[in-house]
């Protein structure tokens, strides 16, 4: 009996004491400039996220030193900014790295939740506004956003789905579509396919058709020869002949353009979402929620008027290079092309 209780004593003595790490608050020490370097976000956009968040990370504990939601939310750009690996954001912000694991999807869907700001414009003053800032970019009418998709870089899987996610690069990846304005905001996204589908697919199973056949006072949707000409979305000539086709090819990609730097500005803002911030490593269903979180962060970075990050040229992943759209010739929108194309 003696002898278990020296050894009971003894484990207790060994037993190794909590480690109450530093958690030194970045908003504390760091300028505005210092906080979009390592954040993206300035001091009050920052303040503005843990207070939306708030209600839904709090958690009641009876413990001493409880995890604060700014660690939770700082930590949780930090990754989603510089790609970093968990335990390297985790060691900054004094998190232990089980902790991060088991915190970051839970800011990443609270983000999500209050950040309701991806909505396609459907109000007629939205819709004019949408085709006046369109219009001022090339002087192509009627436009109410471009469309495009790319490709977001996933860390490799297994399994009978693997051939779903695998692209015509030959990397892992999930293919998002997005529309955005002039200013480059995304007003939608379809994010849960994987990179072998193919634009135009995604396009025809999205709920974009139906939107656009009941937008109040019409209007078209600009996208490249990978998508398939229809009387709401408009598609370049693959063979323009001299004149007024060239003059209406050198439009429409001008004023598409936007759509290209969008998807640049958001993978150097986020660079978890481009090659050189590694890959997502994490299932395709969490890959899915990290992309859309990035979009709406995205946007409300439009939104503050923040500067995207000066890192130069960003490589643009597209599943539409060199591939054009095989659809039946729809009549009613090679007429309308042809109209816009007298314009020019």
């Amino acid at each position: 009996m003696a002898a278990i209780l020296f050894t009971l004593a003894r484990e207790r003595s060994l037993r190794r004491q909590r480690v109450f790490r530093d958690r030194t608050n970045p908003l504390d020490v760091f300028s505005d400039r210092e906080l979009i370097c390592r954040y993206r976000f300035p001091r009050r956009t920052i303040v503005d996220f843990i207070e939306q968040v708030d209600r839904r990370l709090s958690r009641p504990t009876n413990r001493s030193h409880p995890l604060p939601v700014s660690s939770m939310v700082l930590a949780t750009l930090r990754v989603l900014s510089k790609g970093d690996f968990q335990s390297e954001a985790a060691d900054i912000h004094g998190i232990s790295q089980p902790s991060f694991s088991r915190m970051f999807m839970g800011v990443v869907d609270a983000l999500n939740a209050s950040l309701d700001n991806i909505i396609f414009p459907m109000g007629q003053e939205e819709i004019l506004r949408t085709k006046e800032e369109f219009l001022r970019v090339a002087n192509f009418p009627n436009v109410v956003g471009a469309i495009d998709g790319t490709l977001i870089p996933i860390i490799g899987m297994t399994g009978d789905d693997e051939h779903v996610f695998v692209c015509r690069k030959g990397f892992h990846a999930i293919n998002m579509q997005g529309i955005v304005t002039a200013d480059l905001r995304f007003t939608n996204i379809v994010c849960k396919y994987g990179g072998a589908t193919h634009d135009a697919y995604i396009l025809a199973n999205s709920s974009i058709p139906e939107i656009m056949d009941q937008l109040p006072g019409g209007g078209w949707l600009l996208g490249d020869s990978g998508y398939p000409l229809r009387s709401w979305l408009m598609t370049p000539f693959l063979t323009p002949q001299a004149g007024q086709q060239e003059k209406y090819n050198a439009s429409h990609i001008k004023t598409r353009n936007c759509v290209e730097r969008a998807f640049g500005v958001l993978k150097s803002r986020f660079r978890c979402l481009h090659k050189t911030g590694g890959a997502l490593a994490y299932t395709p269903s969490k890959c899915v929620r990290i992309i859309e979180c990035c979009c709406r962060l995205h946007n409300r970075a439009i939104e503050d008027r923040i500067p995207a990050p000066a890192t130069g040229q960003v490589p643009i992943f597209s599943d539409n290079d060199t591939f054009n759209a095989e659809t039946i010739v729809n009549a009613n929108a090679v007429n309308t092309r042809n109209i816009i194309v007298r314009r020019f």
